[in-house]
């Protein structure tokens, strides 16, 4: 299998399965002396981990990350970081079910095709749990990242939208609730809907939106390598993530280019930010901000008709221990795949001048 691997200097490549002993990884290319806070690292696992509140999957799992090497004495080595998080809790007879069909909507169909063999425990391979060891490597690199702040927040639950501009909003926040919506109010009514969703065996998408400040001019490149290319790819890649927009994104194409333009001031900054802090594929210093919308999980607790191996119809029901909503623990995902590109692109960086 290939596709296992992300980014070209600071680069992670992820093992294992939801139902197998341990899913893990390897950095490589992360700078020497960089010390790491070990518990910040913890609890960026722990932000994403199930089994933390009602309204998402109650699959009890610790996710207590081990790390085995490229770390003496609380500071990078400069080696490769190899790490694990051991599965405690699968449950793989939930699953028996679908072991000779297929879940609509989900890779079983396209895995089995490609592959002529799956892992049909949780998803295997496929599943959103390969996510922690992103978690992890992400949390490395936000601490390599130095003074960029990178938040993410819930800003959408089915059609339940936060009307707000992430500048008056109170980012700390973010996570005083479990849908991960630095906005209380609607905090609240979103979290009743996804707990009404849930009652009824079914699932809901939503939206992620991420702002990352305090980014330093010229990270990115103008060709293939684009900033923002990068950034979607990392979004895209994210399980169930279905689109990506950054600045004004589609709603810049109802403007005329007198209006979109961001005006410079005097100091290089810009009046507006319409481009999302990337202008040519390289960040120009001002807040990036984007977008990352999730489908409803494909696993619904209902009835449903589909085929099994020989493409008969039959009809089945979904089982086990899912997400009604996905969106309050894809935030540290989202968070993590940033931190990985901006840490990827900031070594990158120190090769474009003397």
């Amino acid at each position: 299998m290939a596709g296992n691997s992300f980014g070209q200097l600071f680069r992670l490549t992820t093992f294992g399965e939801s139902h197998g002993k341990a899913l893990g990884g390897v950095i490589d290319g992360c700078p020497a002396g960089i010390t790491l806070d070990l518990e910040q690292i913890q609890s960026e696992l722990d932000r994403r981990k199930p089994g933390q509140s009602a309204i998402v999957t109650q699959r009890k799992e610790p996710d207590t990350v081990e790390f085995y090497s490229g770390i003496f004495e609380g500071k990078t080595t400069g080696t490769p970081i190899g790490f694990a998080i051991h599965n405690t809790n699968q449950k793989s007879k939930d699953y028996s079910h679908i072991k000779d069909s297929y879940r609509p909507s989900h890779a079983d169909y396209v895995y089995d095709k490609k592959y002529g063999f799956r892992d049909y425990r949780g998803g295997g391979r496929s599943s959103a749990r390969e996510t922690a060891s992103r978690v992890v490597a992400g949390a490395i690199a936000k601490q390599l990242l130095n003074g960029i702040k990178i938040n993410a927040y819930v800003s959408q639950v089915g059609e339940m939208t936060l009307e707000k501009d992430y500048k008056t909003l109170n980012l700390s926040k973010i996570d005083s609730n479990p849908v991960r919506c630095p906005d209380t109010e609607m905090a609240k009514k979103m979290e009743e809907y996804i707990k009404s969703i849930k009652k009824e065996g079914d699932t809901i998408g939503g939206i992620v939106s991420c702002v990352i400040q305090n980014v330093p001019i010229g990270l990115g490149e103008p060709v293939f390598d684009k900033l923002h290319a990068t950034l979607g790819a990392a979004m895209l890649s994210i399980n169930a993530v279905k689109g990506f927009e950054y600045g004004s994104g589609f709603e810049g194409v109802k403007m005329k280019g007198s209006q979109h333009n961001d005006a410079f001031n005097s100091d290089g900054t810009t009046a507006t930010n319409r481009s999302g802090g990337v202008q040519g594929g390289i960040s120009n210093g001002m807040d990036i901000y984007f977008n990352v919308a999730f489908k409803p999980v494909a696993t619904v607790l209902q009835a449903y008709e589909t085929i099994n191996k020989e493409g008969e119809k039959v009809t089945t029901q979904g089982k086990g221990r899912h997400d009604p909503c996905v969106v309050p623990r894809a935030v540290p995902i989202v968070e993590a795949m940033a931190a990985l590109v901006l840490a990827d692109y900031t070594l990158l960086a120190r090769s474009n001048k003397i």
